[in-house]
């Protein structure tokens, strides 16, 4: 299977179990790697045998911004869910960072990573 790679989207939206969370927000940070065959698109040098990169970044982006939740496991899934729905998409590997999680100790990041595939 080939490999679409969205590295670093950012977005700031209101996830968390915390209210100040939920009234200040915070950034997110996603990372997505698609699985899919792109030899139909790369023989005939069609954009629509492939999946457009651009339209799952803003979808994502929209996510993150959209609906709040409280764990990052769940905005990790339905952004899955959403990558998933491209046509061609078999796979996807979600990884949400949240770089400014309320942690009392000093670090650099806290990300959560699921794997989706269509059954």
């Amino acid at each position: 299977m080939d490999r679409v790679a969205l590295r670093g989207l950012k977005a700031r939206g209101h996830h968390g179990v915390f209210q100040k969370e939920r009234e200040e927000g915070q950034p997110f940070i996603v990372d997505l790697s698609l699985g899919l065959d792109t030899r139909p698109a790369a023989a005939d040098d069609d954009l629509t045998k492939t999946v457009h990169y651009g339209i799952v970044a803003e979808e994502v982006v929209a996510i993150v911004e959209g609906e709040p939740v409280d764990l990052i496991e769940t905005l990790a899934e339905r952004i899955a869910q959403a990558c998933l729905k491209h046509d061609g998409v078999r796979e996807v590997e979600v990884c949400v960072h949240k770089p400014d999680a309320p942690i009392t100790v000093p670090f650099d990041d806290v990300t959560v990573t699921i794997t989706r595939s269509r059954v």
